[in-house]
């Protein structure tokens, strides 16, 4: 477990040896500021895949000790951090990570325009991933201005548009990036928005193209594959979410959200100590906030009062990291503290940050109403529903909402 950490030490040690006594120190200062990579949990090392990603490390780690003026290695230790991060979870550490040396790239590429763009597209990325939609949309909308004709860069501006609930803008950019280059990312973007507009239909068609367009055993294909099991799973299709799921785990055995996703499916079943096998063995994977979200539902639906709160202490503590790297967590918490806690005070609060910051957002205006509808205010629950259904979606509890508030 720990020799990769001692080689890279000792190829640490090795370089500053090496070099002049005057440069000694400068040396092992930009050793010491470059992001570390963390170790990955024995179930998430993918044989070589894992080997590829610490070579990878080490070289272009090595590149810029030697040549700290270049951009191009901060832009592949930032792909390498936005990748760990998407797989192990460990998003404190790897988002800010990644934002430091994208910031270091924008002001060493002011001379290199394709340097300039990569670093302001993928610090959007890393934006979104944080929750700051309006700064990734800023990013974004710069990095476009600069390529027009990069097609990744269009689906960094459909996530942020969809984010702030500006569904036509994001549409129109869709369109755009799938002109451009029709891939696993595109028809997962197409996905997204026929099914946010009602077309569920056309949603899994779209999401089994972007299945057909990957990669056996990559990271994007599970995750594309696995949105397909959500999107059968979401409209009542179990046994096809369930082999897309089961899918997965062929090529990427121990791919925690497949596991978790089967133990949903063995939940809505009834079967709630399978499910809990499951949650528990996916939080075993990964840190993943919504593995322990889960569990604390079984144990609340079981009445087991000590494990319910030692695991809201635990997604509190996690947010609290997350919030603490710069991730926005205030939905999260509205969530949180409505559905497991019945808090709709806090809640509300919660639910109410995000509302200022992205009104037109169907989801948010969801939220709203679910904890309006909790608080017994059907006018303003109304209002909120009205905005949450402006797109035709046929979400089953934007449906099941809208039913109970027909029946007061």
């Amino acid at each position: 477990m720990y020799f990769y950490r001692f080689t890279l030490m000792a190829l640490a040690l090795l370089l500053i040896a090496c070099q002049p006594q005057e440069k000694t120190e400068a040396l092992a200062d930009l050793l010491s500021a470059v992001p570390s990579l963390l170790d990955r949990p024995a179930d998430l090392r993918y044989e070589k895949e894992w080997e590829q990603v610490q070579r990878n490390y080490v070289r272009y780690r090595d590149e810029l000790v030697k040549h700290p003026e270049k951009v191009k290695p901060r832009l592949k230790l930032a792909e390498i951090y936005t990748h760990e991060a998407r797989v192990t979870g460990e998003h404190g550490h790897y988002y800010p990570a990644a934002l430091q040396v994208l910031d270091e790239a924008l002001t060493r590429s002011q001379q290199n325009p394709d340097e300039q763009f990569q670093a302001l597209a993928m610090k959007a990325g890393v934006l979104l991933s944080l929750h700051q939609f309006a700064e990734a949309l800023a990013a974004g909308q710069q990095a476009v201005a600069m390529n027009p004709y990069n097609a990744q860069i269009y689906g960094v501006l459909v996530d942020a548009y969809v984010e702030l609930g500006q569904y036509d803008q994001a549409v129109a950019m869709a369109d755009k990036m799938i002109s451009i280059r029709p891939d696993l990312r595109s028809y997962a973007r197409i996905s997204y928005l026929r099914e946010l507009h009602g077309d569920v239909e056309g949603a899994i068609e779209a999401m089994e193209l972007a299945v057909d367009a990957g990669y056996p055993g990559y990271e994007q294909t599970a995750w594309a594959r696995l949105t397909l099991g959500d999107l059968y799973k979401q409209y009542g299709q179990l046994e096809k979410a369930a082999l897309n799921y089961q899918r997965i785990l062929v090529d990427r055995p121990d791919y925690p959200f497949a596991i978790a996703a089967l133990g949903e499916i063995d939940e809505q079943k009834g079967d709630l100590a399978e499910a809990e096998e499951k949650y528990l063995q996916a939080a075993k994977i990964i840190p993943e906030f919504s593995f322990y979200e889960k569990l604390a539902a079984i144990y609340l639906k079981q009445g087991r009062g000590e494990e319910f709160q030692e695991t809201i202490s635990e997604l509190k503590a996690m947010l609290a990291d997350d919030q603490q790297a710069g991730h926005v967590m205030d939905l999260e918490l509205a969530h949180l503290h409505a559905e497991l806690l019945a808090d709709y005070d806090t809640a509300l609060d919660y639910a109410q940050k995000v509302y200022e910051r992205r009104p037109d957002n169907i989801d948010i205006n969801q939220t709203l109403a679910y904890i309006y509808h909790k608080q017994n205010k059907p006018a303003l629950a109304a209002s909120h529903l009205r905005r949450a259904a402006r797109t035709n979606s046929q979400h089953p509890e934007l449906l099941a909402l809208q039913q109970s508030l027909a029946s007061l």
